[in-house]
């Protein structure tokens, strides 16, 4: 699977030269029906994206929604309390307008 599948690649038509448009991620607010988790070893969010949301893709929904932990690395740190997001089609649905 490819990481920049949805990233929009923009053709500028004068040099022809490919690049790839930012991709926006929404603010994510809380909810009452977030999961949360202590983390243990060997966890990462995409693995936590698979179990919870049956797609490991969406790591970064779960990621966004921890913005107080480093955003540099596919590994929550060890021990630590982490939110789920349950309701992703609202997620979702703000993440394709703002990349629309």
């Amino acid at each position: 699977m490819n990481r920049y599948q949805n990233t929009k690649i923009i053709n500028q038509p004068d040099t022809n030269i490919k690049y790839y448009r930012d991709t926006k991620y929404p603010i994510i607010a809380l909810s009452i029906t977030d999961i949360y988790v202590i983390t243990t070893d060997g966890d990462r969010y995409d693995k936590l994206a698979q179990q919870y949301y049956n797609d490991s893709t969406l790591w970064w929904i779960i990621s966004t929604a921890n913005d107080n932990l480093t955003q540099n690395s596919l590994y929550p740190p060890l021990g630590t309390q982490i939110r789920i997001p349950r309701n992703i089609s609202a997620i979702m649905a703000t993440y394709n307008s703002l990349n629309s």
